[in-house]
């Protein structure tokens, strides 16, 4: 198994959300497919370097059928130097009629490596078939703090934790087991797989399976994939 498979992201409509590696998860994810859709439902930093193209387009659907180079890169503005805009969920679920991969960036962390949702997020199309529910492996042992944690009270409401305790594995398997975290407001027919990203030695490996055990008490998930998405063979673990 290798890490597309391990996210099935290999057909329909996989959509990151979370905090700690969406776009470097999205851009591992494009290179190894042979052909796929990059887009989002929310703003999305410029990616044109990971894409072969990125087209700005009302019509998505009419530039992935003329394409003829992948990955490419659909969306509706540029809304300044440094991110673009995404669609709404309905004409990204009009993608799912195409027969092509597509992944969807789907909520914003603000660069922090842990998060849970507000009221708005995430923006998931009704043709999801996939969530990846991302969280770095980093926090654990890591104070609640919002240089590290976007949203840092919804996060707090959700596990018991003060602002400024010790982050432990327990409290990011709750925030991805949630119906108010990982697993909100998915799709009926959606798979939720959650993502432990930046496990880069075998001691995260072995936080990211403490964290993978407590998501299976909490949470109907087919398996919880460990990687760290920067290297050269990202997939560390199925779990």
């Amino acid at each position: 198994m290798d890490v597309v498979e391990a996210l099935e992201a290999q057909r329909g409509t996989t959509c990151v959300v979370g905090a700690g590696g969406k776009k470097t998860t999205m851009a591992t994810l494009a290179a190894a497919l042979e052909r796929t859709v990059v887009t989002a439902t929310v703003r999305i930093p410029i990616f044109d370097d990971w894409v072969d193209r990125v087209v700005v387009t009302e019509n998505p659907v009419a530039a992935v059928e003329a394409a003829a180079d992948w990955p490419l890169g659909v969306v509706p503005e540029r809304e300044r130097e440094d991110r673009y805009l995404g669609y709404d969920r309905e004409t990204v679920a009009e993608l799912s009629d195409l027969d092509v991969p597509v992944l969807v960036k789907a909520d914003g962390a603000r660069m922090r490596r842990f998060k849970a949702p507000n009221e708005r997020e995430p923006q998931l199309p009704e043709s999801a078939s996939t969530i990846v529910s991302i969280a770095s492996a980093h926090v654990v042992g890591q104070p609640l703090t919002e240089d590290r944690v976007h949203r840092v009270q919804r996060v707090a409401a959700l596990t018991g934790l003060d602002p400024g305790d010790e982050i432990r594995p327990a409290d990011v398997a709750t925030v991805l087991a949630s119906d108010q975290g990982g697993c909100k407001d998915v799709p009926d027919d959606a798979t939720v797989i959650p993502l432990i990203n930046m496990v880069d030695d075998e001691e995260l490996e072995e936080t990211g399976r403490r964290v993978a055990a407590e998501i299976h008490e909490r949470a109907d998930v087919p398996r919880v994939v460990l990687a760290e998405m920067r290297a050269e063979r990202p997939l560390v673990a199925v779990v």
